[in-house]
């Protein structure tokens, strides 16, 4: 044994005890509980009493548990002074209504900076889930504000900021955060938490158009894809390369890695992440042409976003849904399916409806309604910003054609310039 250098742990082997009987009412192997950082040999030695684990891999070990660090360290239950425990055990249960009902009866009660951000995040998460981005930034940013540097204790506070904050297209807010958030995570070596917002840092850098610093990024946290015992690190990994890729128009590297990602995901039952890499399989599948392979796709993860997303992500799977159709030739299905989600893109993503308006206008065009597809194309483009240059370069293209159709020969020539004028512009930043 070791000589003794630690004060917060009664016994090794009465830890080992607790950690192992916790693991196995959590129904885990110790695979399954590894991450960066604390091995499934080094918590099979934790079990026997050969490790006393550091204070900041005891909280780790906790929080994957559902259980108190004290709890592990010395059998003690929680301290009654945390009036928030039994909240964040039941939103990540996703047990809803409970979770809501104990944040709004601690901020009700009172208490200091901490209780109260941890609070008002709590409700912002769970407005966050459903998909009210405008209800859950404001009490994020309070929150943040309040927990200063503590908020690398409750990650998912940052995480859910820098999120809310990139759904809105507000990415410098975005990247601020998860750099911050990065930061005080090398501060405290923790590898766990380093990767975690180096993923959500590169994914952003990806929405924003700086490739070149997102595969900087992301190039960090490659190598511990290799090592990663855990599936959801492992497949977060792989999905920002794969999202990489498909930005570079590498279909096939970018269909490889989506589907690495698939099959660690499938270790887990994570509904959630497996939902969004079929959806991002669908997509490049309908890049490479193969609309079929990308439509069971689609039907195949549909019910798995129902179980964890909520209704705009449901939205963004029809909108890959109608895409398929139209590229089968079902028009009239694709318009109907993509009619009757426009209302939710226009709700919660300006880009996503600027997307949805340019597919209608491609079906309309296909029909032969020259007018409805040109007044379709016009939405589009006033819904689609800088970051979606191919796509109103694109629209640009297919206006000037249905001009050029209709002896408009003046408005398509104008329309056209716009487009070489983008395709100038974005070969500059190549």
């Amino acid at each position: 044994m070791p000589k003794r250098h630690w004060t917060y742990v009664d016994d090794p082997l009465a830890l080992g005890e607790r950690l192992k009987e916790a693991r196995e009412r959590a129904g885990l192997s110790q695979r399954q509980l590894a991450f960066p950082g604390c091995s499934a040999v080094y918590i099979s030695r934790i079990e026997r009493g050969e490790r006393v684990p550091s204070l900041q891999l005891l909280r780790e070990l906790g929080r994957r548990l559902g259980v108190h660090e004290d709890y592990l360290a010395s059998g003690e239950a929680p301290p009654q002074g945390d009036p928030l425990l039994d909240a964040e055990v039941a939103l990540r249960l996703d047990q809803v209504e409970l979770a809501e009902h104990l944040y709004t009866q601690a901020l009700e009660r009172g208490g200091g900076d901490v209780t109260r951000g941890r609070a008002l995040a709590g409700l912002a998460q769970l407005a966050a889930r459903e998909g009210n981005l405008d209800d859950a930034v404001e009490p994020l940013e309070e929150a943040y504000a309040l927990l200063g540097d503590r908020s690398a204790d409750y990650p998912a506070i940052p995480e859910t900021l820098g999120t809310a904050y990139a759904m809105r297209g507000e990415f410098e807010s975005a990247l601020a955060v998860f750099e911050r958030a990065l930061e005080l995570a090398r501060q405290r070596e923790d590898e766990h938490e380093q990767a975690r917002f180096q993923i959500l840092l590169a994914n952003t850098l990806i929405d924003s158009g700086n490739i070149g610093r997102a595969e900087e990024v992301l190039g960090q946290t490659i190598g511990q894809a290799r090592e990663a015992t855990n599936p959801i690190l492992r497949a977060r990994i792989y999905w920002s390369q794969s999202r990489l890729h498909a930005m570079r128009n590498n279909h096939e590297l970018a269909s490889r890695y989506a589907r690495k990602a698939l099959t660690a995901i499938e270790l887990t039952e994570h509904s959630y992440y497996a939902a969004r890499l079929h959806h991002l399989l669908a997509y490049i599948e309908l890049e490479r042409g193969n609309a079929s392979e990308a439509l069971d796709l689609l039907r195949d993860g549909f019910p798995l976003i129902e179980e964890g997303g909520n209704a705009f992500h449901q939205a963004q799977f029809r909108l890959e849904e109608a895409r398929a159709l139209a590229r089968l030739g079902r028009h009239d299905e694709a318009a109907d399916l993509a009619l009757r989600i426009l209302p939710t893109l226009e709700e919660f993503d300006r880009g996503d409806a600027g997307r949805c308006y340019a597919l209608l206008g491609d079906i309309f065009s296909e029909l032969g309604e020259v007018d409805r597809a040109l007044g379709l194309y016009d939405q589009a483009l006033e819904h689609l910003d800088d970051r979606a240059a191919t796509y109103i370069r694109d629209v640009y293209s297919k206006m000037a054609q249905l001009l050029e159709q209709e002896g408009r020969k003046d408005e398509a020539l104008e329309v056209l310039k716009k487009a070489l004028q983008l395709g100038v512009e974005a070969a500059r930043h190549v």
